[in-house]
């Protein structure tokens, strides 16, 4: 029984759950309208940006990269779109969505082979294309937001599934854009579980040498993890200017640290070759609970912010400590189950 309960504490995402459950309880004791499925289905629908672009970021990281542009790249995408969708032409709604989004993927994939060919820390990479794509946007935009948006656009997130009555008799359900998040989680999960591709994943941040010693082609997976978390974080681009109806050139500056910190949360190792879509969700919902709650309880936004840097520290910190022991322990890679 009590190696049973070792166990269970010695996996990550067993751990993360716990403390999940034990903030839910805390949070409703304080505020019983936290635990609400209204509330709930709220949080889902607000964590979906962080939450889709943490799928992404996993991959990179997995493969021992590192990548933090994605908001600069998601920025762009979200531009573009709202460009397009303000435009006189006739443009069809695919190519009003789907074009943004594999710029998206482009500008992933520019960052990859950056990375590759100039042989420079993948770090000072995102760093430069972050300023270069944010700097581009305000310029273009010269600092001003873009809305106005047609009603079939911004009435999205409201279609709801698994629709249910409230005490006040209105209807709630879970929005379409978590169902999204839903999907993009999947696929996730498909590639890293059952595909030849998510075991090079884990292989190349396990140990580049040994992956390219088995012939896998190094750079052409870290192009393609950068090309993805690119086209996931044009799909939450989206997805978040149909929630705010607006796109502004500084909105998402800072949520890659809310990523980061649900991804290394969910125990995605920072030195590659470890980290699971269970984990990352986990950590996903790890974070905008605990942001959800701090704002029931009106706790000032710059503390929210305080929070999540202290978690990060934690997290990095406790993953860092945790990947070492298991690589002396075992004496090769940590593969995860995704």
């Amino acid at each position: 029984m009590n190696f049973s309960a070792l166990k269970i504490f010695k996996k990550n995402e067993n751990i993360l759950t716990i403390i999940i459950i034990l903030m839910i309880l805390v949070m409703s004791l304080i505020s019983p309208s936290f635990f609400s499925l209204e509330n709930t289905f709220d949080i889902l629908r607000g964590a979906t940006f962080i939450g889709i672009c943490s799928i992404g970021f996993l991959f990179v990281l997995i493969t021992n990269g590192i990548d933090i542009s994605f908001t600069a790249t998601a920025t762009v995408v979200q531009f573009l779109m709202a460009s397009l969708l303000l435009s006189d032409k006739n443009i069809p709604i695919a190519v009003i969505l789907l074009g943004p989004i594999v710029v998206g993927g482009l500008l992933g994939a520019l960052n990859g082979v950056l990375i590759n060919w100039l042989k420079v820390p993948a770090i000072i990479i995102t760093i430069a294309t972050l300023n270069a794509y944010y700097g581009g946007i305000q310029f273009i935009s010269g600092g001003n937001q873009l809305y106005g948006f047609p009603k079939w656009f911004t009435s999205f997130p409201r279609k709801l599934v698994l629709k249910v009555l409230n005490d006040d008799g209105v209807t709630i359900g879970l929005s379409s854009v978590t169902v999204i998040w839903i999907l993009v989680c999947i696929i996730g999960f498909v590639i890293l579980r059952y595909t030849m591709l998510g075991r090079k994943i884990y292989a190349v941040g396990g140990n580049t040498i040994a992956a390219d010693r088995q012939g896998i082609n190094v750079n052409r997976t870290r192009i393609f993890v950068h090309a993805f978390l690119g086209l996931v974080a044009g799909v939450a681009a989206i997805i978040h200017a149909m929630l705010t109806q607006t796109a502004a050139p500084n909105a998402l500056i800072g949520k890659e640290f809310d990523v980061l910190t649900a991804v290394v949360l969910g125990g995605a190792s920072i030195s590659g070759g470890a980290g699971s879509i269970r984990g990352t969700v986990l950590g996903v919902l790890f974070v905008a609970i605990l942001k959800n709650g701090l704002t029931v309880m009106a706790v000032p936004t710059f503390w929210h912010q305080i929070f999540i840097g202290l978690i990060m520290v934690a997290s990095v910190a406790t993953t860092a400590t945790r990947t070492r022991l298991d690589k002396k322990k075992a004496g090769g890679v940590d593969f995860e189950e995704a």
